[in-house]
């Protein structure tokens, strides 16, 4: 223990000088490891400690037949491998203070480690999270225990109106898209995925050519080439996964509605948006953020909530991901005023496609949006996640270099032309949930 309170003294003492250092554009390095595997690295000598991070598509849009089997194949890895259970596994990373971390989303599952940089430390951290990458073993009596873990987790999701109302929205909007299915199973799915089936996707999905390496910290590439070695040995180079299928445009406007015991109804509207590569990624990010993604100071918010006393809290947000991910406008409201607030929503969508933010609005959220873009990137771990989402995603190396740059250059003309061009305010699915539904 203390060797995590030794990390976390040095941590909160540095991290002014920290933020300093990585916020003045961070130089990335990269490469392929010979196997085909891609390495994104940023050197940050300030503190003495290194976050890895191992991205693969190999989550929830790769369920096939079985959803939830990405996430319970992630969740499996660290559950017993080279011969260690999971308790031994987490003591290994404990002895030396290091912090294992692992996930699987929609497009992209991953495992990582943070760890001290000092030699002994880092080795037993770098050769525990090879075992766990390289070499699980999948027991039996982990998976049926992750299983039923799952299934409560499902139980519990079938008592959130929220959970619900958004599994309709992607049902709805996605169809028979991969995107359409609940990363976390369904009842028919966890009861009939095997330890087979997870060892094959395994197999397929954790390969060499699949994997993206995210490195940040007090290390220079010989140090973090003889890392990615030490974590790639002995896994097969593998094929890339076929890209998934582009997502369909909505055809039509469809609304469910689904009854539920709650005083209020939760409400779900939106469409398609847009890809993380999307060439208008920049126009629909800026445009958004005056509309529903600006918290208080955006127009839902102010006419819905404060004008009209209708919600509590209403957003709008795009989800980029692969392909389209969802444009989504959500609410909570009085059941009574379900119609009400449905109706003052969709004029205020009406307004904005048509109009666009007015000039005072657009320069806010320019100020806003670039004003906090350095608080993105002041910590190791959130560096991490970036370097990780551009090597994901295949976006520009100098992305973070030209993010600012990039906000700052879109106008009003650009929102006008993209909303018009990217939003069909006659085709949404909207979802409400609750007794009024």
């Amino acid at each position: 223990m203390r060797i995590k309170y030794c990390i976390l003294c040095v941590c909160l003492v540095l991290m002014p000088a920290v933020a300093a250092n990585v916020v003045a554009s961070p130089e990335i390095h990269s490469w392929n490891t010979q196997h085909g595997a891609k390495v994104l690295l940023v050197e940050n000598k300030m503190l003495p400690m290194v976050d890895v991070r191992i991205v693969f598509d190999a989550a929830g849009s790769r369920d096939g037949e079985m959803p939830g089997l990405a996430m319970l194949t992630n969740g499996l890895l660290a559950e017993g491998a080279a011969g260690k259970d999971a308790q031994q596994l987490a003591e290994n990373f404990e002895s030396v203070g290091a912090q294992f971390d692992n996930g699987s989303l929609r497009d992209m599952a991953y495992v990582g480690v943070r760890t001290l940089t000092d030699e002994q430390y880092m080795n037993m951290a770098i050769n525990t999270l090879a075992d766990v990458l390289v070499r699980p073993d999948f027991p039996r009596d982990a998976f049926e225990r992750e299983l039923a873990r799952m299934k409560v987790a499902l139980e519990a999701r079938k008592q959130s109106p929220s959970d619900i109302a958004e599994e309709a929205f992607f049902k709805a909007v996605y169809g028979e898209h991969p995107y359409a299915l609940p990363a976390g199973g369904t009842d028919e799915s966890l009861e009939i995925i095997t330890l087979q089936d997870i060892q094959a996707f395994y197999h397929e999905y954790y390969v060499a050519s699949n994997a993206i390496i995210a490195i940040v910290g007090a290390v220079d590439r010989k140090t973090a080439e003889g890392m990615v070695e030490t974590l790639f040995a002995g896994l097969p180079a593998g094929n890339k996964p076929d890209p998934l299928a582009p997502v369909p445009d909505l055809a039509q406007a469809e609304t469910v509605k689904i009854n539920f015991p709650s005083k209020q109804s939760h409400i779900y509207v939106g469409q398609t948006g847009m890809k993380r590569k999307d060439k208008d990624f920049f126009k629909l990010y800026v445009a958004n953020h005056p509309f529903g993604g600006s918290g208080f100071a955006s127009r839902l918010v102010e006419t819905i909530r404060e004008d009209h006393g209708l919600a509590y809290s209403v957003s709008s947000y795009f989800s980029p991901m692969r392909e389209n991910g969802p444009f989504m406008m959500s609410l909570q409201t009085r059941a009574d005023q379900t119609d009400e607030a449905l109706s003052l929503l969709q004029s205020e969508l009406d307004k904005y496609v048509a109009k666009g933010p007015d000039k005072d609005e657009l320069e806010a959220s320019i100020s806003n949006i670039t004003g906090s873009f350095p608080l993105s990137l002041d910590s190791n771990s959130k560096l991490l996640g970036l370097l990780a989402m551009i090597g994901f995603y295949d976006l520009p190396e100098d992305y973070l270099e030209t993010y600012i740059d990039n906000i700052r250059n879109v106008d009003r003309s650009d929102i006008k032309q993209v909303l018009k061009n990217r939003i069909d305010v006659d085709n949404m699915v909207t979802v409400i949930i609750g007794n009024g539904g």
